[in-house]
C-alpha cells in the first residue's frame, strides 16, 4: 500500500506540472487558424551550376524543409511552385525578419583552387566540391593554436572528389569559401584519402559564436544549389478565431459525452475513468507545448478524438473486471485479474498504432510526420493513463474492501457469483482469485 501512495502522489506532481507548462508555455496555433509569414525562394545559378535540374530542386525542398520543420510538428509548408521556385508558409510568424531567421542563411560551401597567370596568383576557381558532399560538421578547436575551427566530413561522392583533389593540388593552396567569403587557404601538403577538411578562420581565426553558426547551418543542410529570397508577405488565418472557439466546444461537448457515458455505465470505475482521462488530456496537451507541437484545426480535431479514443483501454479492463466479479472472485483479485488479462490486448492495439506511426514517420512528408508524432505521443500517455493511473486509483479506492454494493459497478446482486475456497491454493492461482 506504500508504494501505492507514493505512486499517486508521483501522479499528482505530474499533474501538476503539466498545469503549469499548460499556463506558461503558449499554444503554437497554424497557418489556418493565426496567418503567418510567405516566403518565395528562387534557386540561382552558378559558375558551377550552369542549369536548375528537377532533381536539384527536390533536394533543395528536402533541404528548407529539414530547416524549418525538422520534427515535422510546426505545420510549415514547403512546396514547389514552377521549375525554379519554392514557397515557405511559417505559421505565427508575421515579422518577416523573424521569418527568415526560421529560414536560415542559404549557407554555400565550395572549396576552389587558384588561378595564376604568369606565375601571379588572379583569383580562385570551383573545384566542383560544394556543400551537397558534406556529411557532417562538427565545432572543435586547433591543437597548435587552441583556436576555434570547424572540422568537415564529406559523404561517399565527396570522400572521392576531395581524395583526387589533394593528389592533384599537393604543394597548391584549396580555399575554403563559406556563403561566398574566403574563410581559408590551407596549402596541401600531402594527399587526404579520409575525406576530412578543416575550415580555420584565416589569420585571426573565428570567434565561438561564428564557429557554433557555421556548424549550425552546415549541419541543418548546407543548400545544394544558391537561393534567394525574391518574394516576401503576410497572409492571414482561412478560419480563424470563430474556428478555434467552435473546436472548443465541439471538444468539450465530445468530453463530456465520453465520460457520462462512462459515469452511468460503469459507475464507481466510470468515475475513476473519467478522472484518468481529465489527467491524460492535460498531460498530453503539456507534452504538445513541451514539444512546440503547431496546432492546425486538423490537429486541434485530431486531439479531440485521440481524448475519446483514450478511454477504450478503461473499457477492457473494466469490462474483464466485471467478469471475474461475476466469476466470484474478490474485489482485489478481480481487479489484479482485470487489469492483467486485458493488457495483453491493449499493449498488442497500442504497438501496431505506434509502429504504424514509426512507418509514417520515416518515410511521411512533414505534415504526415507530425501526425506520425502526435498520435504517437498520444497512444503512450493513454497507455500511461489507463495501466498506471487508473490501476492506482482503483486499488487505493477498492483494494482492501469487499464488494458491498454491486450496483457501484455496474452489476446487480443475481449477477455475483460464488467461487469455490479451500485452504490451500497454488501460489500463481491465487493472484486471479482461482482457489481450486
Amino acid at each position: 500500500m506504500k508504494n501505492k501512495i507514493i505512486l499517486f502522489w508521483i501522479i499528482v506532481a505530474i499533474a501538476i506540472a503539466s498545469v503549469v507548462v499548460i499556463m506558461k508555455k503558449p499554444t503554437k496555433l497554424g497557418l489556418d487558424l493565426v496567418g503567418g509569414s510567405r516566403l518565395v525562394l528562387e534557386a540561382q545559378t552558378t559558375d558551377t551550376i550552369a542549369k536548375i535540374t528537377p532533381d536539384m530542386m527536390e533536394s533543395l525542398l528536402f533541404a528548407i524543409e529539414n530547416r524549418v520543420n525538422g520534427l515535422g510538428i510546426a505545420e510549415t509548408v514547403v512546396q514547389r511552385s514552377g521549375e525554379r521556385r519554392l514557397v515557405v508558409e511559417i505559421p505565427d510568424v508575421s515579422d518577416l525578419n523573424k521569418a527568415k531567421e526560421f529560414i536560415g542563411d542559404t549557407a554555400e560551401l565550395e572549396f576552389k583552387r587558384e588561378i595564376t597567370k604568369n606565375g601571379v596568383p588572379s583569383g580562385w576557381a570551383s573545384t566542383g566540391l560544394t556543400g551537397k558532399d558534406l556529411s557532417k560538421a562538427n565545432l572543435s578547436t586547433n591543437s597548435q593554436n587552441g583556436e576555434w575551427v570547424v572540422e568537415l566530413e564529406f559523404n561517399n561522392a565527396g570522400t572521392r572528389k576531395f581524395a583526387d583533389l589533394t593528389k592533384e593540388l599537393v604543394g597548391q593552396p584549396m580555399a575554403i569559401f563559406f556563403n561566398g567569403d574566403l574563410q581559408s587557404a590551407p596549402v596541401i601538403r600531402e594527399v587526404i584519402p579520409t575525406g576530412r577538411a578543416q575550415i580555420s578562420g584565416g589569420d585571426n581565426g573565428f570567434a565561438y559564436d561564428e564557429a557554433k553558426r557555421m556548424v549550425d547551418l552546415l549541419n541543418a543542410g548546407a543548400l545544394p544549389v544558391p537561393a534567394e529570397i525574391i518574394e516576401e508577405n503576410t497572409v492571414g488565418p482561412t478560419l480563424g478565431a470563430d474556428s478555434i472557439e467552435k473546436s472548443k466546444v465541439a471538444g468539450m461537448i465530445g468530453l463530456g459525452l465520453v465520460m457520462l457515458f462512462m459515469l452511468v455505465y460503469y459507475r464507481a470505475m466510470g468515475l475513476i475513468a473519467d478522472i484518468a482521462l481529465c489527467l491524460y488530456a492535460i498531460i498530453l496537451f503539456a507534452i504538445f507545448k513541451l514539444f512546440g507541437v503547431t496546432l492546425t484545426l486538423a490537429g486541434i480535431a485530431g486531439f479531440i478524438l485521440s481524448v475519446g479514443m483514450a478511454v477504450d483501454a478503461n473499457i477492457l479492463i473494466f469490462e474483464r473486471t466485471k467478469e471475474e466479479l461475476r466469476q466470484g472472485r474478490t474485489l482485489f483479485t478481480a481487479i489484479n485479474a482485470g487489469f492483467d488479462r486485458a493488457f495483453t490486448s491493449i499493449f498488442d492495439s497500442n504497438m501496431t498504432t505506434i509502429i504504424t506511426c514509426v512507418i509514417l514517420y520515416m518515410l511521411g512528408t512533414s505534415v504526415v510526420k507530425g501526425f506520425a508524432l502526435t498520435l504517437a505521443l498520444g497512444v503512450i500517455v493513454s497507455m500511461f493513463s489507463a495501466i498506471t493511473i487508473t490501476r492506482n486509483f482503483m486499488y487505493l479506492a477498492f483494494g482492501t474492501g469487499e464488494l458491498k454494493h454491486p450496483a457501484m459497478f455496474g452489476l446487480s446482486e443475481k449477477e455475483i457469483g460464488k467461487a469455490h475456497q479451500v485452504v490451500e491454493t497454488k501460489r500463481e492461482n491465487a493472484k486471479f482469485g482461482i482457489l481450486d
